[in-house]
């Protein structure tokens, strides 16, 4: 993980895009503050990112050494992820 300044940022934009599709993650700061997170599309948090926009969740606000504990599941095929949290609820609570 990088960190950049927004100045470092806006003189090229297109390589540090170029650094993300290489899978790398960049902190962008203001005033040595993380204002944003460039993330590689297929990260932990992508999957987020439309309920995000919709309104339907909203993020915490987190670091980058915060992703690597967001917990994911596979749903399988023909299964609600709601029933899922409810079964694994049921289970922990015997």
């Amino acid at each position: 993980m990088s960190t950049v300044s927004v100045r470092e940022f806006s003189y090229n934009p297109t390589a540090m895009f170029a650094r993300v599709e290489q899978g790398e993650t960049i902190e962008i700061t203001r005033q040595d503050r993380v204002i944003a997170v460039l993330l590689p599309g297929g990260a932990a948090l992508a999957r987020y990112a439309p309920l995000a926009t919709s309104g339907l969740v909203k993020l915490a606000a987190t670091t980058t050494s915060d992703i690597d504990r967001i917990t994911t599941v596979e749903v399988p095929e023909g299964l609600s992820p709601l029933d899922l949290l409810l079964a694994d609820r049921e289970v922990d609570d015997r």
